[in-house]
């Protein structure tokens, strides 16, 4: 994947150049800059700035990172290879940084694993995926940059050593490119191959994502021996009007339980993700795998546009998925970049971006969305613990969760309701509006009756700051819908007209009839607030930057400004100790 900023919303249109995007939303108009700063890129970092830097999630010492790439499990270490600038805090002279862990919470880094330097990527070496090949073996495809032009070409990488358990140094062959895309393909949208599967009939399979014509389009390869590789005559899908896409991601999933999958059967459902270039959001269809025609069938009812699914409704970009052998489990891992989006603000702290935790995924027992959870494994940081249970908040009322660390936390609530018979009505007007759109128009402070009840993360002790993370209960003709927000609106005292602060947002399926709870999990540290609903039925990242709530100045209260009582049935909250990434 290319850098480009992320936009403010769901809607953009390209305009004067590549240099700049307009995004429409609602009647406003905002323009969000997708500027690459040549004259910046290698201007290294002078101080690093320690206020706001996260301590569990990961982010190297120092300079930019974007998306992951290719991770994988091999021979009882997880490796993660990521963008990164060594030389500066903006995009740019970007290698394939490299750590290994054993937990994929604490991480040790090593010298970069892949960089320019051949003819097939002297202009860039861009996202890629890692397949284990038989008899044990990892090979990395990857897309290098082969001129100024940009023109995208599929490369491969092997270990120079196999039997290092860090396998530090990669050798890309000389006989690099394998993929050349031909006459029919956009040369410049053409990147980030996935992890190869293996089809019944012994080929390899890969898919390449790129796009013509505002269509999207996930470009199939075969090969018998993972050298020479042939186009399919048809892609595994595309859709018309979504625009080009990136970092694309297909993997099944199990129709029963949780337990993660790597063999491509027709048995399985299968999740195809596309990375939206033009909106700067991840989406993920729910489908069938024809193995016999090589097509991906989207299930009937499962959204296949902009309108779909997200595997996050936040900051959250250039998802990557692996099998983890030792756990049998899928885990996907993404990006989150800087809200403050100037160069000059990334310079003066002399790091942009972060890795969010890893979540496990699975398929729900609807079979209609997939369900994600953070690894098992973060658990392993948490320390002071402090617990509520049956407390009732009327409207208006609050209570702060003390005698924890609010800027580095975990926390886990269950809330209850007595009744759903006063739940306000749902406005038929906003069917057509996003979910973000709603929760601008229904804020936290905007009174409702079920809800808005929820937690203020990283909140000064006034909420003159604070980042709200809320459900709202709608009726909804025959049923209940369910609105989670994550807003950053007033996240921050900080005034800068260009800084991204959203009010995201998506719905939750989940049977409010049936249970009368809701569910909520939020990983707050320091800068960035990761929240799952319902068990991680819809999940919210948001990057935030408190002038007020930091470090030890930070609170964290629970809410409710809706008429109707609500009951924290059972609230844990920990303090997060920092992982150790060396």
């Amino acid at each position: 994947m290319e850098y480009s900023s992320r936009s403010t919303s769901r809607w953009a249109l390209p305009v004067i150049l590549v240099c700049f995007f307009v995004v429409l939303l609602s009647n406003n108009v905002v323009f969000a800059s997708h500027k690459v700063f040549v004259h910046l890129q290698s201007e290294s970092a002078v101080n690093v700035q320690t206020v706001g830097r996260t301590g569990y999630h990961f982010q190297p010492e120092k300079h930019w990172i974007n998306e992951t790439k290719t991770p994988m499990y091999f021979n009882g270490f997880y490796h993660l290879f990521y963008q990164y600038n060594p030389n500066g805090s903006v995009w740019g002279n970007i290698v394939w940084a490299h750590s290994v862990s054993k937990d994929l919470i604490n991480w040790i880094n090593l010298e970069p694993a892949i960089y320019p330097s051949k003819p097939f990527d002297q202009f860039g070496t861009w996202s890629g995926s890692a397949t284990i090949l038989p008899g044990n073996k990892p090979i990395i495809l990857y897309t290098g940059i082969i001129d100024a032009n940009k023109t995208q070409v599929q490369n491969y990488a092997v270990p120079a050593n196999i039997s290092d358990p860090y396998l530090r140094e990669w050798i890309k062959p000389d006989n690099n490119p394998l993929i050349v895309p031909d006459a029919s393909i956009n040369k410049t949208q053409f990147r980030d191959p996935t992890t190869a599967w293996m089809g019944r009939d012994g080929h390899w399979r890969t898919i390449i994502g790129s796009g013509r014509k505002r269509r999207g389009l996930a470009i199939m390869y075969r090969s018998k021996d993972f050298i020479k590789w042939v186009k399919a005559k048809h892609p595994l899908h595309s859709t018309a009007v979504t625009g080009n896409w990136e970092c694309p991601d297909f993997y099944p999933v199990s129709l029963q339980g949780t337990n993660g999958v790597d063999q491509y059967g027709e048995e399985h459902k299968y999740v195809l993700t596309n990375n939206m270039d033009v909106t700067r959001f991840d989406y993920y269809t729910i489908g069938k795998y024809d193995t016999k025609k090589d097509r991906f069938i989207p299930d009937n009812g499962s959204i296949d546009s902009w309108k779909g699914l997200r595997l996050d409704y936040g900051n959250f970009y250039a998802t990557k998925s692996f099998y983890d052998p030792s756990k049998n489990r899928r885990v996907i891992w993404a990006w989150a970049n800087e809200s403050d989006i100037q160069p000059e603000d990334a310079i003066a702290k002399g790091w942009a971006g972060i890795q969010l935790i890893p979540r496990k995924v699975w398929l729900d027992s609807s079979g209609k969305q997939l369900v994600q959870w953070p690894v098992e494994e973060l658990d392993a940081l948490r320390t002071q613990k402090v617990q509520l249970s049956n407390k009732k908040l009327n409207n208006g009322e609050k209570v702060e969760v003390a005698g924890i660390t609010p800027a580095q936390a975990d926390v886990e609530v269950t809330f209850s309701f007595a009744s759903l018979d006063k739940a306000e009505s749902f406005d038929p007007t906003w069917a057509d509006l996003y979910a973000q759109d709603v929760c601008a128009l229904k804020g936290s402070n905007v009174q409702g009756q079920l809800g808005p009840f929820g937690l203020a993360t990283l909140a000064s002790q006034n909420l003159e700051e604070n980042t709200p993370v809320f459900f709202r209960i709608f009726k909804a003709q025959q049923n209940y819908k369910v609105l989670m927000c994550s807003d950053a609106t007033r996240s921050t005292l900080k005034h800068n007209e260009t800084m991204y602060k959203p009010s995201f947002a998506g719905y939750v399926d989940v049977d409010l009839v049936a249970t009368k709870k809701l569910s909520l999990r939020s990983l707050i540290d320091n800068s960035v607030v990761e929240s799952f609903g319902a068990g991680g039925k819809t999940c919210i990242t948001s990057r935030v930057y408190p002038t007020l709530a930091v470090n030890e100045k930070a609170h964290l209260f629970v809410f409710n400004n809706g008429t109707e009582p609500i009951t924290i049935e059972t609230l844990d909250a920990w303090s997060m100790s920092k992982a150790k990434i060396n």
